[in-house]
């Protein structure tokens, strides 16, 4: 008679594997949507902040047309040209496109099905490692957001609060049941992570006069900790300083980034977080098996 663990295992993985399907296509919808905050989010911010300090010196605000994540409709950079239902469709579009404007045939930014094509992956590996319920639903929210957060951070060298404070919250209130740790580890977690880089940052302003980092890194950081505990933070800065030093040397040898020219660390924070969420255990216990 057939073992039961292998039985279990044989009927099980085609229906994850069906599972993970599903969430790929899913994450190609959502970052579609990505893309759009990735554009638009900061764009918002400058109108929002421009508007401001209009209206503070009692001039009319340069932006009064109405700008967010879902008005005016997606259009071509280049040419302002609207884009149509079949020319909106994640991936494939870019695909029967080749890449280009079907009104102007100026090129497309390979960054579009850049961000669909990571999501769809790192969707469809979540709902693999942590299957469809609380957690894993809660870890495809969280992958989303770190998604946005590190190329808005990319870009502009901005982690914004409308992004990290949301996670923040959420990683506490997802933690009130104990879906990824005890409400008392995420609380902790979430104050050190802020308080460490707050630590760092005013160490390093200290001794050379320069700032390190930005407060978005805190606030990035406090966010993984109130998701993951207080017992993953170490493991997160370690990978995302070693990978970032890593990088950031490179880059600055190959002449791709100049020395004096600060290089966003949210990235790093985030591609950390996402492996300490994924296989954070793991890791931890292999590491504590050798001491």
């Amino acid at each position: 008679m057939p073992d039961e663990a292998a039985m279990m295992l044989l009927f099980a993985a085609p229906a994850s594997l069906a599972a993970a399907l599903s969430w790929a296509a899913i994450g190609l919808v959502v970052g579609s949507f990505l893309n759009v905050v990735i554009h638009r989010l900061p764009l918002m911010m400058q109108r929002e902040s421009e508007n401001d300090m209009a209206l503070e010196n009692s001039e009319p605000p340069p932006h009064a047309t109405r700008y967010n994540l879902f008005v005016p409709r997606s259009a071509c950079t280049a040419c302002g040209h609207p884009l149509h239902a079949l020319e909106n469709i994640p991936l494939i579009s870019y695909l029967w496109l080749r890449g280009r404007c079907r009104h102007c045939r100026a090129p497309i930014s390979p960054r579009y099905p850049v961000v669909e094509s990571i999501t769809a992956v790192l969707s469809a590996l979540v709902a693999w490692q942590l299957g469809t319920e609380a957690m894993g639903l809660g870890a495809l929210v969280f992958l989303w957001m770190l998604i946005a957060m590190s190329f808005i951070d990319a870009d502009t060298q901005i982690l914004p609060d409308d992004l990290t404070l949301p996670l923040l919250w959420m990683g506490l209130l997802i933690n009130i049941q104990g879906v990824f740790v005890p409400l008392a580890d995420a609380v902790i977690g979430a104050a050190a992570g802020y308080l460490t880089l707050w630590v760092v940052y005013w160490l390093f302003r200290l001794l050379t006069g320069k700032e390190g980092m930005g407060y978005g890194d805190f606030k990035l950081l406090a966010a993984l900790g109130a998701w993951m505990g207080w017992t993953m933070l170490p493991l997160i800065i370690l990978l995302s300083s070693a990978v970032g030093a890593v990088v950031g040397v490179l880059m600055i040898a190959f002449g791709r980034h100049h020395r004096d020219i600060p290089i966003p660390f949210g990235p790093y924070l985030a591609a950390a977080g996402l492996v300490a969420m994924l296989f954070g255990q793991p890791l931890l216990n292999a590491y504590l098996g050798k001491v």
